[in-house]
């Protein structure tokens, strides 16, 4: 067994582990990376494996960090396979498609405006790359034997985000265990992570190994969410929120139902979903609702009275609109597509807010606002910061450390070396920690580009 870790092995992003078991060389994940540049550039460098040698994909969940350069690997060679869980699938279909969109987008807005440093500046990859990664994309639904070539594939449901699994790979008696992203017990939407069987080899994920989600956050969360709403329509200003169009935009959607049903906050206030791709993975919910823990009634009502902005004409229109407002538009961390244009218009007026209800990647727009900077970037130009900034505890969709060594302690057996990956280099070499002290198991954290045989 061969490992090389061609990304999420010293940051959070870009979650790319080729394995090779027996003839077979399978990718599992093929992410992007995002916040600070250092790592946005890796995006543009080769995957540190020919693509063309590798045997087939098994994709954890679609978010893009775990998805998002599929589009690359086959632009730059990739004919196999790509097998994921159907709601992922469908889930990809869209993030892929919008962030090449975006892409080609970003690229035109630098060629037009002058502010790219490159003669041209070119798209990472285009719509045309994206949908040739989506056809190579075959639906596994989670317990159905699968087989790459003499590999034996399983999938485990994590939670996390609709269709997110475990990977287990088996060959010849040796075994390998991903636990893509996993999900926390008390989600608003999916269910607890289900248990991953025995393995020789883990990859864990370590995005929160170094914290703790705050006791009652989630059930605090709507509350104060309530009350920002409250005072900010109450000084005449409107409240944004920044959301991943996947997964998050939804639980908000759930949570500001409740709020109306419950009196929290007007029921006549509009609430915006400006983000076209949010507004299908909503449709998407609403078709995989039985994957969902959520009473169905509530899912099929999620979008009733809200306000579907699906033009960036009508975009525009309510950037300007001074009416009181919540909209909720993507991206989640504010490094592009529409929120940007809100942010310019309402982050100079203290009158508004700006809520954000996700992990900010250390880098990314989001991550410096909620740290409190004073102005940021967007299109070129520095906008100052006035409004009013917080972020809401209680909408992660990852396990935090506890939950972590909660949901490996159900793995039977000792792994023979889990690495960890997935994280932060402090987020990460804490759960080591943990794991080796807890645990008693052979545990380490490895380094981008490092390749292990075992």
């Amino acid at each position: 067994m061969q490992i090389q870790f061609l990304g999420a092995a010293d940051t959070v992003t870009g979650s790319r582990h080729l394995v090779t078991l027996g003839d077979q060389r399978i990718l599992l994940d093929c992410g992007l990376f995002q916040g600070y540049k250092v790592l946005r550039e890796r995006n543009w460098q080769p995957l540190g494996a020919l693509p063309r040698d590798i045997d087939a994909v098994v994709l954890s969940h679609a978010h893009l960090d775990h998805s998002g350069w599929l589009p690359g690997l086959v632009k730059t060679g990739f004919k196999g396979p790509i097998y994921t869980t159907p709601a992922t699938r469908d889930l990809a279909e869209v993030l892929l498609l919008d962030s090449a969109h975006l892409q080609e987008e970003d690229a035109r807005r630098a060629n037009r405006y002058g502010y790219s440093r490159h003669d041209k500046a070119l798209p990472l990859y285009t719509k045309a790359d994206a949908k040739r990664a989506i056809a190579r994309m075959v639906a596994v639904p989670p317990g159905r034997a699968l087989k790459i070539g003499d590999v034996d594939v399983a999938l485990t449901p994590v939670g996390h985000l609709l269709g997110a699994c475990a990977v287990r790979l088996a060959h010849q008696g040796e075994s390998l265990g991903f636990s893509g992203d996993v999900g926390r017990s008390h989600d608003l939407l999916m269910p607890g992570p289900q248990p991953l069987p025995a393995v020789d080899v883990l990859l864990v994920e370590s995005t929160y190994g170094n914290r703790l989600h705050p006791a009652g956050a989630t059930e605090a969360a709507p509350a104060a969410l309530a009350q920002t709403i409250r005072d900010t329509i109450h000084r005449g200003g409107k409240v944004l929120l920044p959301s991943f169009a996947v997964g998050r935009a939804q639980a908000l959607l759930l949570v500001l139902q409740r709020l109306k049903a419950a009196g929290e906050i007007p029921h006549e206030l509009p609430i915006y979903l400006d983000s076209p791709m949010a507004i299908e993975a909503t449709a998407l919910y609403t078709r995989h609702r039985k994957l969902l823990r959520v009473n169905p009634r509530e899912i099929n009502a999620l979008c009733d009275g809200v306000r579907m902005v699906v033009t960036a004409t009508q975009s525009q229109r309510l950037a300007a609109s001074r009416y009181p407002s919540v909209i909720i538009s993507a991206s989640g961390m504010a490094t592009g597509g529409r929120v940007l244009h809100h942010l310019k218009v309402m982050a100079p007026e203290p009158r508004h807010a700006i809520v954000f209800a996700g992990f900010q990647v250390g880098g990314s727009r989001g991550a410096h606002l909620v740290a409190g900077a004073r102005e940021v970037k967007i299109h070129g130009e520095y906008v100052p910061v006035r409004a009013q900034v917080s972020a809401l505890e209680g909408f992660s969709g990852h396990a935090d450390a506890d939950e972590l060594l909660a949901w490996l302690r159900q793995i039977p057996g000792r792994p023979r070396q889990t690495f960890v990956v997935h994280g932060d280099p402090e987020a990460s070499d804490a759960l080591r920690l943990r794991i080796k002290d807890q645990l008693d198991w052979a545990a380490r954290v490895p380094q981008h580009g490092e390749t292990v045989n075992l």
